[in-house]
């Protein structure tokens, strides 16, 4: 993502976890420091679609978020937590992250009230819808879920 672009997306002094976090996305970050994108929902940190800049850094996030440490703690929603929780008191991580509006990068493909509802679920011109919890619900068919999504692309290739 060019640097500029980055920059009219972020979401500067932001709660890293909603709704009253004290700890808030940095207001001076520039585009070209940032190394790793997230989103929240009504939920917290949306840890199923991301963009994290390859390199050093990265393999150090990655390290430090799956650190056994971290897993030991039996956090609730385990890594949803265990992000959170790294997010929040390693300022090397805040440090470069930046969050983004989450229909850019995070779009759900149905309606759940919880996480933003209506607000956040997919438009036309979104980059990714994700199903959300799809596959953890018996009651729910994540392949026709996922056929509408994959008519518009299909349909946008010509095919």
């Amino acid at each position: 993502m060019a640097p500029k672009r980055l920059e009219g997306l972020m979401l500067k002094d932001k709660p890293v976890v909603p709704p009253d976090s004290v700890i808030k996305t940095f207001s001076h970050l520039k585009g070209s420091k940032v190394d790793l994108v997230l989103t929240q929902d009504g939920e917290g940190l949306c840890q199923g679609s991301f963009i994290i800049r390859q390199g050093e850094w990265a393999q150090f996030f990655l390290d430090s978020w799956f650190d056994p440490l971290y897993r030991s703690y039996n956090f609730q929603k385990a890594e949803g937590h265990a992000l959170e929780h790294v997010v929040q008191w390693h300022p090397t991580i805040l440090t470069k992250l930046v969050l983004i509006p989450q229909r850019i990068l995070n779009s759900y493909g149905i309606d759940i009230p919880s996480r933003g509802g209506k607000e956040v679920m997919f438009k036309e011109d979104d980059f990714v819808v994700r199903l959300v919890g799809c596959e953890l619900d018996e009651n729910r068919n994540c392949e026709s879920e996922m056929e509408p999504y994959y008519n518009l692309w299909k349909n946008s290739l010509g095919k």
